[in-house]
């Protein structure tokens, strides 16, 4: 199972590359997480099966419609209605994606009104287009189609993937660094190229999108506008809490760290995550330190056979009382479920829930905040009380 595992994860895209890290870093500062005291308790949960879908990487609803729609990695968009899968696809790109590597059919997000789909996906190229679709009747009309966003990728891996819509209503698009291994062309650091980054842009109000005005970087020569925060190796996954508007970041490691990046609701963005200068927060490759980084609220090692974060989401819920509040995540590869509290001056409580999934790709939420884990080899399961 471990070597099967590996393999899909390589398939996936992923895994962290070779390479080294430094040792402790100097000069970082940390966002302020909220104060709160520490958990009661640790609850436990189950997994339910909710339907054998091939290859799930996302997991998205739409404002109004009780189904869950779900994307898998070779390009299909399919809807879970009423406890079965639609045999009628959403949405079928199956024949222009990519599959290698980290491409694919990687995130979907609905407008907030529900009426459009928004699509991430590598092209036969390699390269990221962020596409948009109406809404008609379930399905994604293909004559509405039309390109919000595409990015040239310069390697096959690190394409990111993640759209959400925040609680302000502006398109949240998550994007690697371009990839291979240890950002060998500064991406992460650079705020002249989109990748690295996390971008904010509005696609509802302008052809192909209209700049927030308030993004951190309007107006700054030699900046692109659309990024919110940099500094980022891979946040294969990121969402905001429900309730907070709390931003929290999983970015992917290289070969030694996985983090957790917390940013509070209210962040006027600008933040500097620090790779490639950090992993995590351990200096990286004999970077220098420097002040003005941020560092994860999260950290753990590849010890143990861990290899690359799985991001959820802060539970808000009503079916498990006693995680209220807890961020949800795991690690591909070790495929637990876990969680996690901040505490006050920084300090973090964490729990395993109990189940273990294989090939943990990703997490979703449903309208009333019940939490989803998707297996890339076994398909769509709902988090429950144990």
């Amino acid at each position: 199972m471990r070597i099967r595992a590996l393999a899909l994860f390589v398939t996936l895209g992923l895994a962290a590359c070779s390479g080294s890290s430094g040792g402790a870093p100097g000069g970082s500062t940390r966002p302020g997480p909220p104060s709160r005291g520490a958990a009661a308790g640790e609850p436990r949960v189950r997994l339910v099966p909710v339907a054998a879908i091939e290859q799930p990487l996302a997991l998205a609803v739409r404002p109004g419609d009780p189904a869950l729609y779900v994307a898998e990695k070779t390009g299909l968009v399919v809807a879970i209605r009423d406890g079965a899968v639609d045999p009628a696809p959403v949405l079928d790109l199956s024949g222009e994606v990519s599959l290698g590597a980290e491409q694919g059919l990687l995130g979907i997000a609905f407008s907030p009104d529900g009426g459009r789909l928004y699509v991430d996906f590598t092209d036969l190229r390699g390269d990221t287009h962020v596409e948009e679709f109406a809404m008609q009747e379930g399905r994604a009309e293909p004559s509405t189609r039309r390109l919000v966003l595409f990015v040239h990728q310069p390697f096959s891996n690190h394409n990111g993937g993640n759209l959400v819509f925040g609680p302000d209503g502006m398109l949240y698009v998550g994007l690697g660094d371009g990839g291979s291994g240890g950002d060998p062309l500064g991406n992460g650091q650079s705020l002249s190229t989109l990748l690295g980054k996390i971008l904010r842009i509005d696609p509802l109000a302008g052809r192909p999108y209209t700049i927030p005005p308030d993004n951190p970087f309007v107006g700054r020569s030699g900046a692109r506008p659309e990024i919110w925060d940099f500094g980022l190796r891979n946040p294969w996954r990121f969402s905001f809490d429900r309730r907070t508007g709390a931003l929290w970041i999983g970015d992917v490691g290289q070969s030694s760290w996985e983090e957790v990046d917390f940013e509070p609701a209210g962040s006027a963005g600008g933040i500097d995550y620090g790779w490639n200068l950090m992993e995590g927060d351990h200096l990286y490759a004999g970077a220098s330190p420097r002040a003005g980084l941020a560092a994860p609220v999260y950290e753990y090692s590849h010890a143990g056979g861990a290899c690359a974060i799985t991001a959820g989401y802060v539970y808000r819920g009503r079916a498990i009382p006693a995680l209220t509040g807890a961020y949800v995540f795991g690690d591909f590869c070790l495929g637990r479920l876990e969680a996690l509290r901040l505490g006050p001056g920084g300090s973090v409580e964490r729990w395993f829930l109990g189940p273990v999934l294989p090939n943990l790709a990703s997490f979703g939420q449903d309208a009333r905040g019940e939490l989803y884990a998707l297996s890339l080899t076994d398909g769509v399961f709902r988090i429950a009380p144990a």
